[in-house]
């Protein structure tokens, strides 16, 4: 598999997207300028299949601008530059190739969770979804508008599905990566990496468990098992790549390149041919011819200029 994924990434590479981390911080932040202004917006631009299906083509992509939910302006600034940095840092170890594909796989298995909610919510929770309707036109007076996507239901569940899960499996990947990193909690308590990430998983299976009793259906596999799937996947036929982008690993690739630097400098040094009476070196003038004299004691080298009108070295000194 990673030889496949290395050849996807020969052929497919060029197409990448840089700075993918900018990308998606610029998409939250017009997410949020358009919530801000006009809140109703989410219900038009959510991933509501049921309007997929019925014509609402634009919601395929545009559920990307629905931010994670914060109401404090300060936190949602700390967030995003938390996500462009953490995604910032994976871009740089796994590679551009590598984080874009690990990105787009969240989105596409949240897109087909969504459609696996829509086809299980069509077949097993009719009722619900009649109930759900006649709902809102007790208290609207009318049917769900079709610019909301027609369906009360649906309209309801799609506001589940945003950006949010992704970024979690965003920083679980964070945390596999870099598992001893120390961050701050609440900005004063350090805490290692991988230690934070096991509390968000847990976290997140208590809230896909309550999603799920609340909701008699498996919602939460749809909504938050789709989202993190792309972690599971990705780490499973991918482990023994990520392994050789690890900080780890590359810091032993490092290392490497800097012994075999100072090996070859050894045997540069070690092979350099230097005239016992001059002092020239075969470095500065690759043009001379040095030898070894046979009958000097010892390993006296001379070039071409003194080899025949130097003094013979001997070990009594004549």
């Amino acid at each position: 598999m990673n030889n496949l994924l290395n050849k996807m990434e020969k052929k497919l590479g060029r197409y990448a997207i840089p700075r993918l981390p900018m990308v998606m911080l610029i998409t939250y932040a017009i997410g949020y300028v358009m919530q801000t202004i006009n809140p109703g917006i989410i219900d038009v631009i959510s991933l509501n299949p049921y309007a997929i299906l019925h014509g609402q083509l634009w919601r395929v992509i545009s559920w990307i601008l629905i931010p994670p939910e914060v109401t404090n302006l300060f936190f949602v600034l700390i967030m995003l530059y938390f996500y462009y940095s953490i995604g910032n840092t994976l871009e740089r170890t796994w590679g551009t190739f590598y984080f874009n594909l690990y990105f787009f796989s969240g989105l596409l298995f949240t897109l087909i969770g969504a459609f696996c909610m829509y086809a299980y919510a069509s077949l097993f929770q009719g009722d619900e979804i009649a109930l759900a309707e006649q709902y809102y036109i007790l208290q609207t007076g009318t049917e769900c508008p079709a610019l909301y996507g027609g369906n009360y239901y649906f309209c309801m569940v799609a506001e589940l599905f945003s950006t949010y899960y992704i970024n979690m499996s965003i920083f679980l990947a964070f945390a596999a990566t870099y598992p001893d990193m120390q961050v701050l909690l609440m900005f004063f308590i350090p805490i290692k990496v991988k230690i934070l990430g096991v509390i968000y998983g847990v976290i997140l299976v208590v809230e896909a468990y309550d999603m799920c009793r609340s909701s008699g259906s498996p919602l939460g596999l749809f909504v938050i098992g789709a989202s993190l799937l792309n972690f599971l996947v990705f780490f499973l036929i991918t482990r023994k790549g990520l392994r050789l982008r690890s900080p780890q690993a590359r810091a032993r690739q490092r290392q490497f390149r800097q012994n075999v630097r100072q090996a070859q400098d050894v045997r540069r040094t070690i092979a350099r041919h230097k005239c016992a009476i001059c002092g020239r070196t075969s470095d500065e003038y690759p043009d001379l011819e040095f030898r070894f004299c046979s009958k000097c004691e010892g390993n006296y080298e001379y070039c071409q200029d003194h080899l025949f009108t130097h003094k013979h070295f001997t070990r009594s000194g004549s």
